[in-house]
């Protein structure tokens, strides 16, 4: 069946009404439990914060899956798959995990949407080229796929309503690309208007200052549907069909490809978290809390507009935003210590043009002589 506007409209209300009512609850609960937040200096909040917000995302999750979606192989991996996550997320919430059980967690969860549902990216075609994947390597790349979004948007996670706020647009761009090419018949447009009100629901009580946060559950859960979502929907089609949509998540994508290289240059542990992170850097360089999460929406806005145009088959505006985007990214990596804890380019030539202005000086002092 095809889903009209008006229908995802009411897919999103609902689930965004109900995620909104059982957020309280759910924070009421984690207080109970001792499922909080402590500040410590990694982090940026300084009082004790509810975790378990996930939860009451996976609740409208459900809500919506029992109200708008069909039973399936697929469907069913995806529920056995998100209680896993979700499961393995709460148990980290109220007492951390060390990082080896969460990615058993993870990756349990990935093996049962690939292996039971069969949600698989098996062939590309683009530019007039066929790739068909060995089962072997079929099953490796979407693992490695699905594991990838889930700790992407697990890393992301460090400013309130940023996590949130990022899957939101991704779901809000995923259908909207869906609604263009007019492919709304399947279960991931579904899902991506349910999670949508779901996320939003949320987001209401996370956005600055938060009243809770989605803890871990949470944001495993958003990387776990994002990427599922992605392989049902752009699965078996074209190369651009599959990575235009991905750019919406550039930003979380970046960020822990930047986390790896600099953790990795440091000689430390590619689990081990820090504060260098993309909304660190932004913080450092004065902006305020609520200003650095509205300027990584704007850039992740930009970056779904981008997709947006490529599927209107308008390339020309859609490379015009991305190469300013990169020139954006290339001046941040230059100008930050986003990949080392050495200095900045910006200090280095600080520290060359104070010594060329003290050379001027001493240069000047002499003729006077």
């Amino acid at each position: 069946m095809s889903i009209t506007v008006y229908e995802a409209v009411k897919m999103t209300l609902i689930t965004f009404i109900c995620s909104a009512i059982f957020v309280p609850f759910i924070k009421r609960m984690a207080l109970y439990i001792g499922a909080v937040d402590v500040p410590n200096k990694r982090k940026v909040h300084h009082d004790l914060i509810p975790r378990l917000g996930g939860v009451a995302i996976f609740f409208a999750f459900l809500l919506g899956y029992m109200l708008f979606s069909k039973q399936s192989i697929e469907m069913i991996s995806i529920l056995i798959g998100s209680f896993v996550i979700i499961i393995t997320g709460v148990i980290d919430d109220i007492r951390p995990l060390p990082p080896r059980y969460k990615f058993a967690g993870q990756l349990i969860a990935a093996l049962i949407v690939v292996f039971y549902g069969k949600i698989l990216l098996n062939d590309i075609s683009a530019f007039g080229f066929y790739i068909e994947f060995n089962p072997i390597i079929s099953y490796i790349i979407t693992i490695v796929f699905i594991l990838g979004c889930i700790n992407a948007i697990n890393l992301i996670d460090g400013l309130d309503g940023l996590a949130a706020g990022i899957s939101s647009i991704y779901f809000l761009t995923i259908g909207i690309i869906a609604m263009i090419m007019g492919q709304t018949t399947g279960l991931d447009v579904s899902l991506t208007f349910i999670m949508l009100g779901a996320t939003l629901g949320f987001l209401l009580h996370n956005f600055y200052p938060a009243k809770i946060f989605m803890g871990d559950s949470g944001s495993m859960f958003l990387g776990f549907i994002i990427s599922v979502i992605a392989l049902l929907g752009f699965k078996n089609v074209t190369l651009t069909s599959l990575i235009v949509p991905l750019f919406v998540l550039a930003i979380p994508i970046l960020d822990t490809l930047f986390a790896i290289i600099r953790r990795t240059l440091q000689g430390k542990k590619i689990s081990e978290p820090d504060r260098e992170h993309m909304h660190h850097q932004l913080l450092k360089l004065r902006f305020s809390h609520r200003n650095t999460v509205l300027i990584i929406y704007g850039i992740d806005i930009l970056f779904a507009v981008a997709s947006i145009f490529y599927v209107l088959k308008d390339p020309i505006v859609g490379q015009i935003i991305y190469a300013v985007l990169l020139i954006i990214f290339i001046w941040f990596v230059f100008f930050t210590n986003i990949i080392t804890s050495k200095t900045p380019v910006k200090d280095k030539f600080k520290k060359i043009e104070n010594k060329i202005q003290k050379v001027k000086k001493e240069r000047k002092s002499r003729q006077k002589d």
